[in-house]
């Protein structure tokens, strides 16, 4: 097979085993892909700041693009860090391999470019993820076209497809209402036609769900979210089912250039460390806040899939093993001055785009596209701070 015009050496891939023998989630976290014998008995990663590697010789710099012999040739197309980092991903997405960006966005605009051609049709949940819905629109100019699925019922996504559909876009729980999407149901059908399939798994994180082994190809992942899950790192991943679409997003991350930094690598990786210990505290605070919501007088619903009122709950609890940060309700008075007053009452809640860090955050207004297009939701992210704080703070603000 001729070469592409631009051809770039293939990183090597990091070969790792597991440290134990069926290792727990937490035990992945804190030593799968890590080698310190090879890294002078260091217990943290090395970070390797570097944009060039260095070759011996001239022979051993011709080899580098030898489809045998593959080695690190500029941080663009990989980096030692990141690969500790990329191992650990796919390994908890129970994955085949796993991808860096810069950024969930250069995650997800990779994944979906890999899949869409110039007359291509994309499926996308109704209720994604806001910047997604935006890019998806953004390539119409280019001849993608997508329709948007309002309905939970796979039935729906399944009627939406066309001859000419290329790309099937999930996230459950969706953005915004939180509802639940019947994964294996939609995932089947997609397989049966060849269309690829991409899961934003973002919400729900590796620890509480494995979209891969419900029928997806590809799982985004917003790192900048609960694996940083700090506040510090702007950062997004991509992990594939098997290799049949490695080597197509290989290209898109040379091309597009959506580099993930060494230094960023390596906060992800301390990241990991303890995201099965904030992701458990997440989902308790969560869940309490959401269960004294759902009992108050000034509340009209919660949308919180872990509740047993959630009308997915039991879809719910077959496809997930826990809940995250994030839950949104409704309040009884729908006005815009009820919202803005209890989110000013606040006082552990801090209003500010994203989630996943320590800190708790709390965003309000309408939500477009739900069953009632001008109901005004209020989204909450349970932060790391102790949970009765948390409880009094909103029912402070709701006095």
């Amino acid at each position: 097979m001729p070469r592409p015009a631009y051809f770039v050496a293939m990183k090597p891939r990091l070969h790792a085993e597991d440290p134990v023998a069926d290792p727990g989630f937490e035990t992945l976290c804190a030593h799968f892909g890590e080698d310190p014998a090879g890294q002078f008995g260091a217990a943290s990663v090395p970070i390797y700041q570097t944009s060039t590697f260095i070759y011996p010789d001239a022979e051993a710099f011709e080899a580098r693009r030898g489809p045998d012999t593959p080695h690190y040739d500029y941080t663009r197309g990989g980096n030692p860090t990141a690969a500790v980092l990329e191992a650990k991903l796919a390994r908890l997405e129970r994955g085949a391999w796993a991808e860096s960006f810069g950024s969930g966005m250069g995650a997800i605009s990779a994944a979906i470019n890999l899949a869409v051609r110039s007359d291509a049709h994309v499926v996308c949940v109704g209720n994604v993820y806001s910047p997604t819905s935006a890019y998806l629109r953004h390539i119409e100019r280019f001849g993608v076209r997508t329709t948007f699925v309002r309905d939970v019922d796979p039935q729906a996504f399944i009627d939406a497809i066309t001859p000419a559909t290329r790309l099937m876009y999930l996230e459950s729980p969706t953005t915004g209402l939180f509802e639940i999407l019947d994964v294996r149901a939609i995932t089947s059908v997609c397989r049966e036609r060849g269309i690829v399939t991409i899961f934003d798994n973002s919400c729900a994180s590796s620890l509480f769900q494995s979209p891969l082994e419900m029928g997806c190809d590809l799982v985004v992942h917003s790192a900048t979210k609960y694996i940083g899950g700090h506040s510090d790192v702007v950062a997004g991943m991509v992990i594939g089912r098997d290799e049949r679409l490695r080597d197509r997003l290989f290209r898109e991350i040379e091309l597009c250039g959506a580099t993930l930094d060494p230094f960023a690598a390596w906060l992800l990786v301390r990241g990991l460390r303890t995201l099965a210990l904030r992701m458990r505290h997440h989902e308790q605070a969560a869940l309490t806040v959401a269960l004294v919501l759902s009992g108050h007088q000034a509340v009209r619903k919660v949308h919180h899939p872990g509740l047993e009122s959630h009308p997915q709950h039991t879809l719910a609890k077959s496809q997930m093993r826990g809940f995250s940060s994030l839950f949104s309700f409704e309040l009884v008075d729908q006005s815009r001055e009820a919202t803005l007053t209890f989110l000013n009452r606040l006082r552990l809640f801090r209003q500010g785009v994203s989630w996943g860090g320590h800190e708790s955050l709390a965003i309000g207004g309408r939500l477009f596209g739900g069953p009632n297009p001008q109901s005004r939701v209020i989204r909450l992210h349970c932060g790391l701070e102790s949970i009765p704080d948390l409880v009094a703070d909103v029912v402070q603000a709701l006095a």
